[in-house]
C-alpha cells in the first residue's frame, strides 16, 4: 500500500521538474547552423542592454547639435567623402580637450556615426550599411588609436574606481564613459571584421592593416587583447567594480576572433601546417562532417518509463493471453533482453528508472562542494569483468568518421601479442613481426593503414629532442604568429586570467545561487532608478537574463577559440591553459551549468525583438504589455544559448580528451545522467559532443549502466569516431590504472614548465655560454658600479680586506 501511494507522488514530482521542457519524443529537430558568430545584426544588437536604449537618442542629439553648427542645412548622407573626412577630423580634435564633459559629448557623436546615423535612415538595412561605411572611415582617420588612449586613461582613473567602491549599489551611470568608448571600439572591430562580397579593395586592405595592428602592436609592448584581459582581472579582484564586463568580454572575444581567425580559418591553417611538417592530409573536413550529421532521437528517460509502465500493464490485462508475449517484447523496461547472447534473465538487472534517478540524487551537492574545494584523490569504483555481447542491431550504411590509430595503440597491440605468443617484448619496435601468427600480421597492417600522426605528436617529439640536445640542435625557430605573440604576452599572468573568466562564468550561470562573496556582473545593466511597475520589472528581469546569457556566450566562445588556436600553435601552450582551467575547477563548473533543464535554457525567450538595435532606431515602438513580453518572439530556440552549450561541451571535451585523471573527474561528479539529459536537445552537433563525453567514461560506469543505456551506446557507435583497439564499451582498458592519475598530471606539468622556461625564460648568463679564462681580459672588463660606491669604498676596503688576517698556510692543505 505505501508503495502504491509513493508512485503517484513520485510522478507528480517528476512532472513538476519537467513542466517547462518539451518531452523527448515531442522535441523537434532544431534547424541550427553553428558558426564563428551569429548574424551581423544580432551580434551588434547584443552589445546594448535594453536599459541603455535612451542613450541612443542622447548620442543622436550630441551629434546633431555639433553637426548642424558645422554643416548647416545638410545631412550626413549628402556629404561627399572629403567633407565627411573633414568633419570626422574636427571631431577627433575635440577628443583632445581637457574638459571631461565636452570630451564625452564628442565621443557620443562619434558613437552615433559608428551606429549608422540612424536618424537619416529609413530601414534596418540602411542603418547597418552606414554603420559599416562609417566604421571604415573612422578607422582610416585614426579613431581606434585615439579611443585606445582614452580607454587607458579611463582604466587608470582612480577617482572613478574609488567612487564606485564607496557606493552601496552600482548602476549604469558609473560606467558611462567606459561604455561609450568600448561601444565605439566594438563597432569598429565587428564591422571591419565581417567580410562581404561587395567590399571595395580599399576596405580589404584596411581590414588587413587593422588585423595586423591588433595582432602585432607597434607602439605598445602588449597586444590589445591583453589590455582587455587585464580589465577582466581588475574587475574580478574588486578594484574596479564599475567596469562594464559584458562589453569588455564581447570586445575581447571579437578581437581574438579577428586576430587569430575563426574555425574555418583554423581548419585551413591546420591543413597548411600538416603540409609543412610532411604529414598526410586530414582524412576529412570535420566542419563539413558535423554539418552533414542528423540528430538522433534521444534515449528514453526514467520518468517516461515510470509513466508508461502502469499504462502498459493495463493494456496487457485487457488483451487476450496469446497477445501478451508480443507486447512484452516491446515493453521499454524489457527491451534490452533481446541483445543478450542467451536471452537470459539477469537477477541484478533493475528498471532503467532506478539507475538514472539513483545517480541523480547527489549530483548537485557533489558539484557544489567541488567548486569550493576540489578533492582530487577520489576512489575509483571496481569494474566488473565483462562478456562481449553479440549485438543484433542494424548498423548504418556508412560511418561519418574515418577510424584513427595512434602509434601508442600499435605498440600496445604488439606488446600484448608478443607476450601471448612469444613470451617477451621488443619495446617500441613496430616492424619486427617474427614469431607472430598470420592474423596478427594482418591486424598490424590494418592498424598501420589507419595510423594518424597529429601535429601535437610531432611537436612533443621535437620538444623531447630539444630538451636532450640543446647544444647540437641550437636555437629553435619560432614563427611569429598572432597566437604566439598573444601567448607570450599572457604567459606570466595566465592563471589569473583563467580564474577571472571562470569566476564571471560562474556568476552568469543560470544554476548559480546568489552568494554574498560572488562578483556583481550586473553593474552595466541595472538602471539608476529601480523599476516601480510590473511591466518595468518584467522588462528588467528579461534584460538581466539576456545580459547573463550574452556573458556566457562570449566567455565560452573566447575560451574555445583560445584553446583551439593554442593547440595548433604548440601543444604545450594548450596544455598550460588547460591545466590552469582544470585547477580552477572548470570541469565541475561546466557540469553544474548543464545540471539544469537544458531544453528550457535553449528555448528561453529573454529577447524583446522590438527593442533590439537596429530595429528600435528606425521603427515606431509598439506599446509593450506584460502579455507581449511573456509571449516573447516566435523563434524555435535561442541561438546564443545553443551556441554557448555547444562551446562549453567542446571545452569539456578538449580538457578531458586522452586524460584519464580528468575523465575520472567526470565519473566522480556523476556527469552521466547530466549529459544524458542534454541528449534531449535534437541538434546533431550538440549530441555529438555529449556522446563523446559519455564514450570516454563508459568503461567506468559498470555493466548495469551499459545494459540500461543501449540506445545511447548505439548512438555513440553511429556518431563518434572509432579508435581501433579502443575498448571503450567493455571496461578492459589497460590505461585505466588509478595509481597513474596523479603522476600523469605531474609529468605533464613538468613538461609544460620545461617548455616555457626553455622558450620564454631567456637568462642572460646561460650555463652553456663560454667561460673567459684569461686573467688579463677578466681584470680588464669594465664593471658597472653604483653611484655611491666611491663614498663607501675605503670603509669597505678597511673592513673586508685590511682587517681580515690572511692565512697563507691554508692554501697548502689539500681538500
Amino acid at each position: 500500500q505505501p508503495q502504491a501511494q509513493a508512485l503517484p507522488k513520485g510522478r507528480e514530482l517528476f512532472r513538476s521538474q519537467r513542466k517547462e521542457s518539451e518531452g523527448s519524443v515531442d522535441c523537434p529537430n532544431l534547424e541550427f547552423e553553428y558558426g564563428d558568430a551569429d548574424g551581423h545584426g544580432a551580434e551588434l544588437a547584443e552589445l546594448y542592454s535594453y536599459t541603455e536604449e535612451p542613450e541612443l537618442s542622447h548620442n543622436r542629439r550630441c551629434f546633431e547639435e555639433d553637426f548642424h553648427t558645422q554643416v548647416p542645412g545638410r545631412r550626413w548622407l549628402e556629404l561627399d567623402r572629403a567633407q565627411q573626412k573633414a568633419y570626422v577630423m574636427r571631431l577627433l580634435d575635440g577628443l583632445e580637450v581637457v574638459n571631461r564633459d565636452k570630451r564625452l559629448r564628442v565621443a557620443r557623436a562619434i558613437l552615433y556615426l559608428a551606429q549608422g546615423v540612424f536618424g537619416d535612415c529609413d530601414n534596418e538595412g540602411d542603418v547597418l550599411h552606414w554603420s559599416r561605411h562609417n566604421s571604415f572611415l573612422l578607422y582610416q582617420l585614426g579613431t581606434f588609436s585615439a579611443f585606445l588612449e582614452l580607454l587607458n586613461m579611463e582604466i587608470e582613473n582612480s577617482q572613478a574606481c574609488s567612487s564606485a567602491l564607496r557606493k552601496p549599489a552600482i548602476s549604469l551611470a558609473d560606467s558611462t564613459e567606459l561604455r561609450v568608448l568600448l561601444s565605439v571600439m566594438y563597432l569598429l572591430v565587428e564591422n571591419i571584421r565581417v567580410e562581404q562580397e561587395t567590399d571595395p579593395p580599399e576596405w580589404k586592405t584596411c581590414r588587413e592593416t587593422f588585423r595586423m595592428e591588433l595582432s602585432f602592436p607597434v607602439h605598445t609592448e602588449e597586444p590589445f587583447a591583453l589590455l582587455l584581459f587585464t580589465m577582466v582581472t581588475k574587475f574580478c579582484s574588486g578594484h574596479a567594480p564599475h567596469f562594464p564586463m559584458k562589453k569588455v568580454l564581447l570586445l575581447l572575444w571579437k578581437v581574438l576572433l579577428f586576430t587569430l581567425g575563426g574555425f574555418e580559418a583554423l581548419q585551413a591553417m591546420k591543413v597548411r601546417r600538416r603540409e609543412e611538417l610532411g604529414l598526410p592530409p586530414l582524412p576529412e573536413d570535420s566542419i563539413q562532417v558535423v554539418r552533414g550529421m542528423r540528430a538522433a532521437s534521444p534515449p528514453t528517460y526514467a520518468i517516461e518509463l515510470v509513466e508508461q509502465q502502469p499504462q502498459q500493464q493495463q493494456q496487457q490485462q485487457q488483451q487476450p493471453q496469446q497477445q501478451k508475449r508480443g507486447h512484452r517484447s516491446r515493453r521499454p523496461l524489457m527491451k534490452q533482453d533481446s541483445l543478450d547472447i542467451y536471452n537470459e534473465r539477469d537477477p541484478f538487472k533493475n528498471d532503467e528508472g532506478g539507475v538514472d534517478e539513483e545517480e541523480n540524487d547527489d549530483v548537485d551537492s557533489g558539484i557544489e562542494g567541488e567548486l569550493d574545494l576540489l578533492e582530487r584523490d577520489a576512489l575509483i569504483p571496481a569494474m566488473p569483468a565483462q562478456r562481449l555481447p553479440l549485438e543484433r542491431v542494424s548498423f548504418p550504411k556508412g560511418l561519418p568518421w574515418a577510424p584513427k590509430v595512434r602509434q601508442k595503440d600499435i605498440e600496445h597491440f604488439l606488446e600484448a601479442s608478443r607476450n601471448k605468443f612469444i613470451g617477451f617484448t621488443l619495446g617500441q619496435d613496430t616492424e619486427t613481426l617474427i614469431g607472430l601468427p598470420r592474423p596478427i600480421h594482418e591486424s598490424v597492417k590494418t592498424l598501420k593503414q589507419h595510423k594518424y600522426v597529429s601535429i601535437s605528436d610531432v611537436q612533443i617529439k621535437n620538444e623531447e629532442e630539444l630538451e636532450k640536445c640543446p647544444m647540437s640542435l641550437g636555437e629553435e625557430e619560432v614563427q611569429e604568429t598572432p597566437c604566439e605573440v598573444l601567448y607570450r604576452a599572457m604567459l606570466y599572468n595566465l592563471p589569473q586570467y583563467m580564474i577571472a573568466l571562470l569566476k564571471i562564468l560562474l556568476a552568469a550561470a543560470p544554476t548559480s545561487k546568489a552568494k554574498t562573496d560572488s562578483i556583481n556582473i550586473l553593474a552595466d545593466v541595472l538602471p539608476e532608478e529601480m523599476p516601480i511597475t510590473v511591466l518595468q520589472s518584467m522588462k528588467l528581469g528579461m534584460d538581466v537574463n539576456r545580459h547573463k546569457e550574452i556573458i556566457v556566450k562570449s566567455i565560452s566562445a573566447l575560451l574555445l577559440l583560445l584553446l583551439k588556436h593554442l593547440k595548433l600553435n604548440h601543444i604545450y601552450q594548450f596544455e598550460y591553459v588547460s591545466q590552469h582551467l582544470v585547477f580552477a575547477n572548470c570541469i565541475p563548473l561546466i557540469l553544474k551549468f548543464f545540471n539544469q533543464n537544458i531544453m528550457s535554457y535553449i528555448t528561453a525567450k529573454n529577447s524583446i525583438s522590438v527593442l533590439d538595435y537596429p530595429h528600435c532606431t528606425v521603427c515606431d515602438l509598439p506599446e509593450l504589455t506584460a502579455e507581449s513580453l511573456e509571449a516573447g518572439d516566435s523563434n524555435q530556440f535561442c541561438w546564443r544559448n545553443l551556441f554557448s552549450c555547444i562551446n562549453l561541451l567542446r571545452i569539456l571535451n578538449k580538457l578531458t580528451k586522452w586524460k584519464h585523471s580528468r575523465t575520472m573527474m567526470l565519473v566522480v561528479f556523476k556527469s552521466a545522467p547530466i549529459l544524458k539529459r542534454a541528449l534531449k536537445v535534437k541538434q546533431a552537433m550538440m549530441q555529438l559532443y555529449v556522446l563523446k563525453l559519455l564514450k570516454i567514461q563508459t568503461k567506468y560506469l559498470g555493466r548495469q549502466w551499459r545494459k540500461s543505456n543501449m540506445k545511447t551506446m548505439s548512438a555513440i557507435y553511429q556518431k563518434v569516431r572509432h579508435r581501433m583497439n579502443d575498448d571503450w564499451a567493455y571496461g578492459n582498458d589497460i590505461d585505466a590504472r588509478p595509481w597513474d592519475f596523479q603522476a600523469e598530471e605531474c609529468t605533464l606539468r613538468a613538461n609544460i614548465e620545461a617548455f616555457n622556461s626553455r622558450r620564454y625564460d631567456k637568462p642572460q648568463d646561460s650555463e652553456f655560454s663560454p667561460v673567459d679564462n684569461c686573467l688579463q681580459s677578466v681584470l680588464g672588463q669594465r664593471l658597472e658600479l653604483p653611484e655611491d660606491f666611491h663614498y663607501s669604498y675605503e670603509l669597505w676596503l678597511e673592513r673586508e680586506v685590511f682587517s681580515q688576517p690572511i692565512r697563507w698556510e691554508e692554501l697548502l692543505h689539500c681538500q
